[in-house]
Formats: C-alpha cells, structure tokens, sequence
C-alpha cells in the first residue's frame, strides 16, 4: 500500500490532517490507527466519560514509572487507543489556552505560532454554539467541523460556584475562550446533539467518505528511513509485519507518549539511549522525550445539604434510566459531560494570566467512577496549569511492543507544593461564600482536620491526580536549538520528509484542557505540509487583568 500522506495516529490531530490533506482531492492519504471502532454508548454518551478511559479495549493502559515525589506512587497515563484516540475518551472540556500560552511560544522560538497567528485557525476549526449564554462571537468561528457547545447549568450549583467567585473578588467572564480568559463562567464542551463530538466524528468520517482517505488498523513500528528521507512506516497487523509506503510525507500523531518512543525506534533520539537498546542513530536529537509536562489537579469535596446532586442518579436503577432517556433521545443527564462551570484564576499578585483552572461538578466523584461514600456532595477539580516540573518518556527496550518508560517528575518543585497549599485554600474560601451556605455541609475532602502546611502536603502526595493533559515531548523551536525536534513547520530536525504534529511539540502546556490546542496543531501543520501560506493573522488583544501587579481578582 501507499500513499501521498501516511499519518500514525487517528487522534486529535490526526484525524485533523487526514480531513485537510485530503479535502482538495489531490492527494492520497493513509491513517494508520492501532485500535478499533467508537461505536457505543460507551464513547458515544457525554455521560459515561468515566467508561472509555479506564477500559482496556479503548487504552493503551500505561502508567508512570513509581513518581519520586508522591511517595512512589504509580499514576495511570490514559492515552486513547480507539478511532479518535484520546479525543474518543477524554472528558471533552474544550479550551483554547491563553493568547499569552502562544505567544510564549513564539517568543521561545516557534516563530508563526503567536496568538495572532494561531487565532484564525482556531476560529477555522470550530463551529461554536453559544446557547444563549453571551460570550465573543468576534472571536468564535461559527462553520469548522468541531461542534463547541455549553450544557443547559440547570443545576443550582454551577449558578452558586460563579456567583461565589463574584462574591470572593474575583472577575466573571462570559467566555473563557474569547477575549478573557480570567474569571468564573461557563464551560465548554466538545458535544453535538447529545453526543460526544470527538475528532473521529467531526473531521476522520467525513475524510474517509472521500476515495483519497484510507484508514489502516494495525500497529505502528517504526517510520522507515532511507538516505536521511523517511519512505514509509512499518507495521505490523493481522500478525504480519509489512511496509507502507509514504510518497510525499510521514506525519506522525500518535500522541506525547507514542509519538517520541516511534522516533526513538526509528533512530531519532538521544544518540546515547539509542545505542543503549542497539538502535541505529539516523539523527541526534537529544530532546526526543525530553520536556514531558503535564496538569495536575485535586478533587475538592463538599457535602450538599440538599438532595439535588447528581448522586440521585448513583445507583443501578439511576444509571439505566439515563442511558435509556439518552439511547432513546440523546437528552438528559447523559448527553452531557456535567462540566458545565469553570473558573481561570492567577495565583497571586504579579502573575500576568491565569495559572490555577477549576472544573465544577455537582456529584462528588472521582475520574475512575468512584463516588464519596458520603453521598450527595459537589466539587472542584484544582490544579496549577504551569508547574515548572519536567520529565521524560524513554525506550525499556528496541521491542516496539514494549510500553516506554514514563517518568512525569510530578511536584519535583517546592513552587508545585505551594501553588497546590494555595489552590486548596482558595477554593476553601470559595466555598465559604455565602451564595454556597443554603447547600453546604462538612468538607469531605481533604476535611476541615487538614490545615497546616504539612497536613496538606500530606493530602497532596496522597491524592493528587493527573488530568491527563500530557504534552512536549518532541519540542518545537528553531533548527539551531539543540533541544528542538521539529521546526515551526513541525519538520523534524535533521530528517526529510517527516513532521510530528501533536501535543509532543507544544514548547510549554497551555491553559486548560489540550483537546483543542492538539486540534489546533493538526489544522495549521496541514497548511504547512501542503505548502499554502497560513491564515492571515489577526491582531485581537486578550483581555488582561489592569490590577494584575497589585492583586489576584
């Protein structure tokens, strides 16, 4: 088989590519995809979110290495392994990041991806549906292939956590992915019609309807190199190993995990941990795997006084009644993702753009589907969005069947440990707000015992989760960078005819949730390997905080 294209990875943004690459006709392209179909009410229900990530048939099932910092622990790394990737199993909160997130990334060297320059892209691949809740159509694109929408905020909660931000100090904001960032409102949410809107849906089935798209389930090996140009990938399906062959480009997205272990295969990597597992060094590049970044967050309990959480619905007898209302109607409680509230905040006086994220929940829940034996409850997932901790994602061998090493260094900074006494005491103090006190009972979590420095701590390392936000692991940044493994055009350094666009190359995490920033990559690297000009900039000024030296709110 071949092709003009072949894209590793069917995800974020590569089912992004396979649309552009394909949508003029000229070219042929080839998705290859190790895992199976997203049919399901599994993946398909905005409700049942807690499914897909924690089911083998849908996950690649890695895990960290044990994390030096939290006491050893193992933290598990969802990555998607299903049509969508992780678009199919994340929990479909949609964020832009902060105009100043790109920006930052020009300025450390991926020229051509300030705000200005990613702006026009943004607006190219959304089709926002504002729902009659206000926000910034100026800065909204109204016609992409990504559906963005609000869940109705029925619950009196989501209204009680936004009106006690108001009521703590802190700025309100119609749109937290328009103009301003900073401030409590509404979230957003990657769901259509009641059903989850993820890249598979929006942009990989309309592309393989064309005669030039072609999806290829097997399992990526390695990217064939020949004379320094990379000619193909080899794969390995139905028990045999073969060769695709590449034309034009290989394109790997195969995520901030995969993507850097296939290059390491191919002998593109750290030239000393190559030789370590015997591969052949076809380019230097000591930044593969290196700069792993991720967010880290705490779930903040609450009990509800009132019976009006979603716990009403914890039980067998809940649980069938919203399936069935969603298999029959795709409406109720299913057919969203209940993170229907959200703040960005700054930490502190001095910080120029928010760097502390919550989501709202009316339930008191855990990722995993584990709900507080406490039973009716609310609350805030809290988590710092730029640690200066770093890690890394290695090769345990030269056996492509062998999961890498994932090493994230979680909290291996005393800043870490202070953004994350803060952001628990902050949101304290949120809760506290009166527009809370007809629905406030005891702290389930961390509980009103734990308040000094080193009882949080002690909370921290126990309970603190990952929000599966990995990304940077094959870093962008200018050809002469040593740590640079592709250039702004997303080329990797040093070998032709081959580009990574994934959340491997963001420089640095951006604000929020990376579905959209990953979206984001895929549509601009598509200009870029079709060789068109990019989008005409647009020179929109995100709003700053004027008390930004002097306060926090």
């Amino acid at each position: 088989m071949e092709a003009d294209f072949i894209i590793i990875g069917s995800g974020s943004a590569g089912s992004a590519m396979a649309y552009r690459l394909s949508e003029d006709g000229k070219h042929s392209v080839i998705v290859i995809e190790a895992g199976g179909s997203d049919a399901g009410p599994f993946i398909q229900m905005p409700g049942a979110l807690s499914y897909p990530m924690n089911m083998k048939r849908y996950d690649w099932g890695y895990q960290t290495e044990p994390e030096p910092h939290l006491g050893g622990r193992r933290l598990v790394t969802p990555r998607g392994r299903v049509i969508g990737g992780s678009s199919s199993i994340n929990g479909m909160v949609y964020v832009r990041g902060h105009a100043r997130d790109y920006d930052h990334w020009a300025e450390s060297g991926a020229t051509g991806w300030a705000y200005a320059d990613v702006l026009p892209y943004f607006k190219r691949l959304e089709n926002w549906h504002d729902c009659g809740h206000g926000g910034d159509p100026a800065w909204r694109g109204r016609s992409g292939p990504l559906h963005v929408t609000r869940g109705k905020r029925d619950n009196p909660l989501h209204a009680a956590f936004v009106e006690a931000g108001r009521q703590a100090g802190f700025e309100l904001t119609s749109d937290y992915n328009g103009e301003k960032q900073e401030g409590f409102g509404p979230m957003e949410q990657t769901v259509w019609q009641g059903r989850r809107w993820s890249t598979a849906n929006a942009y990989l089935k309309p592309a393989l309807k064309r005669n030039n798209c072609t999806l290829v389930r097997g399992f990526a090996r390695r990217v064939v190199i020949e004379n320094n140009r990379a000619v193909g990938v080899e794969i390995e399906r139905g028990g045999q190993v073969e060769t695709l062959t590449a034309r034009r480009e290989v394109i790997l997205a195969a995520s901030s995990i995969n993507t850097p272990k296939i290059l390491m295969l191919s002998g593109i990597g750290p030239a000393a941990h190559l030789s370590e597992h015997g591969i052949d060094i076809v380019a230097n590049r000591p930044g593969v795997g290196q700069n792993l970044q991720d967010h880290l967050e705490l779930y903040i309990q609450q009990a509800c006084t009132q019976p009006i959480t979603l716990y009403k619905y914890w039980n067998l007898l809940g649980k069938a009644f919203v399936g069935l209302k969603w298999l029959v109607t795709k409406s109720g409680i299913g057919a969203s993702n209940q993170f229907e509230s959200a703040a960005f905040l700054r930490s502190k006086p001095g910080v120029e753009y928010p760097d502390i994220q919550y989501h709202f929940l009316p339930i008191a829940v855990r990722y995993d589907g584990q709900a507080a034996a406490e039973g009716h409850g609310f609350q805030a997932h809290v988590g710092p969005m730029r640690s200066p901790s770093r890690g890394s994602v290695t090769l345990r061998s030269a056996d492509p069947r062998e999961a890498p090493k994932i090493l994230f260094n979680y909290m291996s900074h005393e800043q870490d440990w202070a953004d994350f006494r803060h952001c628990i005491r902050l949101t304290r103090e949120i809760f506290g707000q009166e527009a809370f006190a007809p629905y406030r009972g005891k702290e389930i979590q961390p509980g009103e015992s734990v308040q000094s420095d080193d009882e949080l701590n002690d909370f921290i390392r126990e309970h603190v989760e990952s929000a599966y936000h990995p990304c940077g692991t094959a870093r962008m940044g200018r050809p002469d960078d040593l740590m640079a493994v592709v250039d702004p055009e997303c080329r990797v350094i040093g070998v032709e005819r081959l580009r990574v666009a994934d959340s491997s190359i963001f420089p640095r995490i951006t604000n929020g949730n990376l579905n959209g920033p990953s979206i984001l990559v895929g549509e601009k690297a598509a200009d870029h390997i079709l060789g068109r000009p990019p989008l005409p900039r647009e020179n929109a000024e995100p709003w700053i905080n004027p008390r930004w030296k002097t306060s926090d709110r």
